[in-house]
Parts: structure tokens; sequence; C-alpha cells
């Protein structure tokens, strides 16, 4: 297995992950070029992607769909109330366009769609399981008791670690927007993020952070934050990865 964090942020966000000889990108939020470069960096080609799936249509997470729907005609995979949001919607390839509820089987893989609270109109986190069980979870304002069990047993976990609250609140964003980020659709802390994988029976052997914010937090941060609630429940051997807005980080499993 290989989990490929091509970009990280608030400004675009995409995901590949190769697993039991399929490739998948979760979201495309960057342009389809740097898709295309970043995959050929990791030895990948955008034009073997199996599939795309998109957690919901704000724009760092669907910027550069359109232009990769039309040159390459993967399938997309996103809830229907996700793809009718779509600001690019009516120009994505009718073929291509494929609404998914709960699941979709592609050979030996499974992918779900598990729905998360955030300011979207059908927000998803997508578990990937095969042989192994990846999941990408961002852009949630909490975790509640149904998302954390579904958490339970990934080997890899790509997680939102999106601010650090006391940043948030001290900083120059205005309060409207501070109490959308801080609420329960908003986005989750690099404390939040900690706590959940901490509380999980069965954590993770590989966690990426993700999603951080440019603004109200900071890679340093983020880090010693996890590691430091890690520590406190005992919590050894978990190998941690900081993602990048501008930088690909890539492991193989």
């Amino acid at each position: 297995m290989q989990v490929a964090v091509l970009a990280s942020g608030s400004r675009g966000n995409a995901t590949f992950i190769e697993m039991d000889g399929k490739r998948l990108l979760v979201d495309a939020g960057i342009s389809a070029r740097r898709i295309k470069q970043e995959l050929r960096g990791i030895g990948q080609d955008i034009g073997q992607l199996d599939a795309v799936f998109i957690t919901h249509e704000h724009g760092d997470h669907i910027s550069g769909l359109t232009a990769l729907a039309k040159k390459y005609r993967p399938r997309i995979f996103a809830r229907p109330a996700a793809f009718r949001a779509m600001s690019c919607y009516g120009e994505l390839p009718m073929e291509c366009i494929n609404p998914i509820i709960d699941r979709v089987r592609l050979d030996r893989i499974t992918v779900r769609a598990v729905s998360i609270p955030h300011d979207a109109a059908d927000p998803v986190a997508y578990i990937i399981q095969g042989s192994r069980r990846c999941i990408v979870a961002t852009d949630m304002g909490f975790v509640d008791a149904g998302l954390q069990n579904m958490l339970e047993g990934a080997q890899v976990m790509v997680l939102e670690a999106n601010h650090d609250e006391e940043m948030l609140k001290n900083g120059s964003y205005p309060y409207n927007l501070k109490q959308r980020i801080l609420g329960r659709r908003g986005h989750l802390s690099n404390r939040a993020a900690a706590l959940a994988v901490a509380g999980l029976a069965q954590k993770p052997q590989k966690l990426f952070l993700a999603h951080l914010s440019e603004s109200n937090n900071r890679p340093d941060l983020a880090m010693d934050t996890v590691e430091a609630v890690f520590r406190q429940q005992g919590i050894e051997d978990m190998e941690i990865y900081m993602t990048a807005q501008n930088q690909c980080v890539s492991v193989d499993f």
C-alpha cells in the first residue's frame, strides 16, 4: 500500500492511495497539472487512476476536478448532495459522475463514505478497506461517537489537525469566522485530533496530520500538541507525518 498526501491545507487538498492494485484519489483541490506532477514524483501515472472520491464541494477539495475529469475521464464518486452543490457540476462529463450513498466495491477494495459534521452539503470521510484499512477524515467540527467507532482498526489514517485553539482565538480572523471554525460543523483542532486517536482501542500505525491552517497553526505546534497528548496517554510507536500545502508526503506500507 502507498499513501501520499499530495497537498493538504486551506488552499488545496488531494490524497493518493494505492491498495491491492487499485489507485484512488481522495479530493482534487489542486490543479490537475500539479496532481500529475506529484503522482509522477512518486512513480504513479495520473492516467491510471481507478477512481476519484470527493469528500465535499468546497473549492479547496474540487478546484482541479473539472480539468482532471475532462482530460482523464476517471470515475468520480461523491454524495448526491455534494455533486449538486459543486460549482463545477455542470462542467463534469456525465459518464464520470457516480453518486455514492454508503459504499462502493472496486474489485478487492471497498470504499465506504461516512457522514461527518462540517458546513457543507453532505460531507464525508472515506474508509478504504482491502488487505489494509486506510481512513481519510478531514474537515469536521468534532468526532462524534459514530465516527470514533468508524476510525477503529485503520493501519493508516489521514486526520485533520486544522488549528491551535489559542492561535485561532487570539488571531486576526473576524469573530464570526472564528466561531465557524470552532463550531461543531467547523474544523478539528490539534488537541481534538490527538484525543480522537488516543481514544481508539486499535490505534493506527501511521498517522498523517492534515489540513493545517496557515493562519492558525504551525507544523511544530501541531506535532508538539499531538505528541504531548500521546505521551500523557502512554501511546508509543506510532509514526506521525506532517502534511504540507506545497509538498507531497508519501509513505509505503
